[in-house]
């Protein structure tokens, strides 16, 4: 097995490919906390773990001989919606928790044959790295950071921000600071509700170029709203250009600009 496929496979969130690729059909796994058998109920189990999360593995330390794969691994877990029952903590779209693996694979034909795994405590032990960026887990932290935003929670988008951040929106002057980004959009919450449908992302260390279809909708009458009137339960789209300018991980600029000039109209639900 290569584990450099593996472990590219597991962190693109393909849980279907993953399982028939690089496991057997009678693979057995075993944790602290639950045991399976068969490729159905790994699948099960994945489907439940990987639900609104995305997880990332980093691996700290790979030892290998001819039938047997151990790795101490950093493992991230991205909340791309809430999930109260998540075995590590309860999330929010937007949070972050890292746990310390320790996973021996027990390899026949070049597949998994069985899979153990210890863990440590959460944020016990492990390694950081920037937040965004382009490694696998700094896009699924953009990930998680979209999805915050578009859950409206200004509590946990800021976290990605920089202290001074500048937000330039079309037609309007810049918005200064976390606070101010946050005031901003918690206030215009209240009647109109924006989501982010990413089409396309480009990130780099200094920078992401975020390529989305911003949806815009009224939970109240908006008459006044910059991007188009809105009554009650209207919504208006369109597409759009934005650049992140990063510094040490965390967003520091946000320049947004349409992409064309097409706005689609329609009603919610």
């Amino acid at each position: 097995m290569n584990y450099d496929d593996y472990l590219a496979c597991f962190s693109a969130g393909d849980d279907e490919r993953l399982v028939r690729d690089f496991f057997c059909e009678d693979v057995v796994f075993k944790s602290s906390g639950r045991d399976f058998q068969g490729k159905a109920a790994l699948k099960e189990f994945l489907a439940w773990a990987h639900d609104g999360v995305r997880e990332v593995p980093r691996p700290q330390l790979v030892l290998r001989n001819e039938d047997c794969l151990f790795a101490e691994i950093d493992m991230d877990f991205h909340a791309m919606k809430e999930r109260a029952d998540f075995p590590f903590g309860h999330l929010h779209a937007g949070d972050m928790v890292t746990v310390k693996f320790f996973v021996t694979y027990h390899l026949r034909d070049g597949r998994v044959a069985s899979l153990r795994s210890m863990i440590w405590p959460p944020d016990k032990g492990v390694s950081r790295v920037p937040r965004l960026g382009p490694a696998p887990t700094q896009i699924a932290a953009f990930h998680s950071y979209a999805a915050a935003f578009s859950a409206g929670d200004a509590e946990r988008f800021t976290k990605f921000y920089t202290d001074d951040v500048v937000l330039e929106l079309p037609s309007m002057a810049p918005i200064k600071g976390a606070g101010g980004i946050a005031s901003f959009y918690t206030g215009m919450f209240e009647r109109v509700r924006e989501s982010i449908a990413i089409r396309s992302l480009d990130a780099a260390d200094d920078k992401i170029t975020l390529r989305a279809a911003a949806r815009f909708t009224a939970v109240e009458d908006a008459p006044d709203f910059t991007v188009a009137p809105l009554s009650k339960g209207e919504f208006v789209e369109s597409n759009v250009i934005v650049e992140y300018r990063l510094r040490g991980g965390l967003i520091e600029h946000i320049g947004v600009r349409r992409e064309g000039s097409e706005l689609v109209r329609g009603k919610a639900g």
